[in-house]
């Protein structure tokens, strides 16, 4: 079976480089999708599976440990961005504090950036940090895609309801938004993902793979 366009250059992603301030980031050019979420939401998991690499974002058991942005790149004008995740991060307030100035300026400021993944754990939706990403996106008008990650973790009904649950719930959001389920573990809701992707960054059929 042919890969999807986005999965073949999605296994094209390579460590570009880590920026705490949005001095520090690539040239603002081209086009870039963001992937946010909790500390405990599989961020890392996800973009793993999405991208077919087993340790491309670190992954850990201590949550809260990507505390910079990480840049990968896909090709010369491509590029998807690993956000600090925020929730049990076991650092002072004021360090947290940072944290958000600088991922503020970094979706404030970025023109590149076309979408933005939030990932959000399919049994704690729409939680404080959720809410604050989901307003910026309002004020924005930044394209959302909402990944319900660890899906198999319920039971499909269960699954289901839930999903229901968000969508009624940000139905009158102002920008373009989707919602879906999504495991990294069973890699359901990877195709949906991929098609959401290659809109982003504009991949077509024909796009042809990084040698």
């Amino acid at each position: 079976m042919p890969l999807h366009p986005a999965q073949r250059l999605l296994h094209q992603a390579a460590f570009l480089k880590s920026a705490q301030i949005v001095e520090q980031c690539p040239p603002d050019e081209g086009l870039e999708v963001a992937f946010a979420g909790r500390s405990n939401a599989g961020k890392s998991s996800a973009i793993n599976r999405l991208t077919g690499q087993r340790s491309l974002a670190r992954t850990s058991k201590t949550p809260g440990r990507t505390q910079l942005l990480n840049f990968f790149t896909l090709d010369e004008q491509r590029r998807l961005v690993d956000l600090p995740g925020y929730g049990y991060a076991k650092v002072d307030k004021a360090v947290r504090m940072q944290w958000q100035e600088h991922l503020d300026d970094y979706l404030a400021r970025r023109e590149c950036l076309t979408g933005l993944v939030l990932l959000m754990d399919i049994r704690h939706p729409l939680r404080e940090f959720d809410q604050l990403m989901l307003e910026w996106s309002a004020r924005s008008g930044m394209p959302l895609l909402i990944l319900l990650t660890k899906a198999d973790k319920l039971k499909f009904g269960a699954a289901k309801s839930a999903l229901m649950q968000v969508t009624k719930t940000l139905k009158d959001h102002p920008a373009p938004l989707r919602v879906q389920l999504f495991s990294a573990t069973s890699g359901q809701g990877c195709e949906q993902a991929w098609d959401q992707l290659a809109e982003w960054l504009r991949i077509e059929d024909d796009t042809p793979p990084v040698i």
